[in-house]
């Protein structure tokens, strides 16, 4: 996915539609002269509504699209005949996308399945008719009520990318070659860091015709969840995945300390990333003997499912995909 048409974050103006005011018509024909109020009320102004589409990745149809303006409710007419309402306006997005509000920051809905509308901003109601104010002591009333307004607010959408598998790594710790190599997805590789500057997707096959989704997402840094580096657009898109796949090389001068760096960047963005599922995937390890490899596994941090791999050299790629759908699968 080209990185200039990944959007993960849009800023828009939302204004809904105005309600129709009511009418205050009253009843008339050949055969009677001063009828009674029929005033119909207004119809409702247009909803600004959200509904997740599967087939979406990106907000990007949002990212030159400031201002989304629903239309107005139509008045009511004589008869009691009810205004139309105002047409709603529908915007598809991809599933993962959190709105909030502007202003404090409140999450207003997430949407995580296909079809599924939440309403933005409502339209404003329609004003009833004349013929809702008739009483024993006035039945002829010459008023009907205005229209709601409209709502004018701005609404912040972020997109957490939905995926069973996360990521977790500092640059060049060979996401994106695993990626490449258990998928079909062609991310961007190179020896110089933040390669990947966006998330991408790979639907990872798996025995008897069953798959995952592995999300590679751009490489973590120490103060990440303080804004460092990619900071908090890396960390938003871990929120939703099913299990976490830390990736060390194994050339790193501690493996040890290198996970608890990645585990403590969790933890402070946020506390409940811990709770997720995790496998530790030994990266590179075609340069390494058995003796080697032996002697390196002193320093592996305990608790945690480890699993030596290369990608170059397909080593340990099916090990690691058993205890990956095992870890989804719990």
């Amino acid at each position: 996915m080209s990185s200039s048409n990944f959007v993960d974050y849009v800023k828009i103006c939302c204004r809904s539609g105005k309600g129709g005011s009511g009418s205050t018509h009253f009843h008339r024909d050949r055969t009677t002269a001063k009828g009674g109020p029929d005033g119909g009320d207004g119809g409702r102004g247009g909803h600004i509504i959200l509904k997740g589409n599967s087939q979406i990745w990106t907000l990007l149809s949002l990212k030159y699209r400031k201002h989304v303006i629903a239309k107005p409710g139509e008045s009511g007419g004589s008869a009691l005949k009810h205004g139309k309402d105002g047409k709603d306006e529908l915007i598809e997005v991809p599933l993962g996308t959190v709105a909030k509000d502007a202003e404090t920051g409140e999450v207003l809905f997430e949407i995580t399945e296909d079809g599924e509308e939440f309403i933005l901003v409502e339209g404003g109601r329609g004003g009833l008719g004349n013929d809702h104010f008739k009483s024993s002591t006035n039945q002829s009333p010459r008023y009907a009520q205005p229209g709601e307004d409209g709502k004018d607010e701005w609404k912040i959408l972020e997109l957490k990318v939905l995926a069973d598998v996360g990521l977790v790594g500092f640059p060049n710790a060979g996401k994106s070659t695993l990626l490449s190599v258990v998928s079909a997805a062609k991310p961007e590789i190179a020896n110089y860091p933040f390669t990947t500057l966006v998330p991408n997707l790979g639907i990872v096959e798996y025995r008897d015709h069953k798959s995952f989704v592995m999300a590679d997402i751009p490489g973590i840094i120490e103060g990440a969840h303080l804004g460092k580096g990619l900071g908090h657009r890396f960390l938003r898109h871990i929120e939703r995945n099913a299990v976490l796949l830390f990736m060390i090389p194994a050339d790193t001068d501690h493996i040890a300390k290198e996970y608890h760096v990645l585990l403590n960047e969790l933890k402070q963005y946020n506390q409940e990333l811990l709770d997720k599922e995790r496998v530790l995937a030994i990266t590179k390890c075609d340069m390494l003997d058995d003796e080697l490899l032996k002697e390196l596994s002193e320093e592996f941090p305990k608790n945690i499912k480890i699993v030596c791999i290369s990608s170059v050299a397909q080593k340990g790629i099916v090990e690691l995909k058993d205890e990956l759908w095992k870890k989804i699968n719990e």
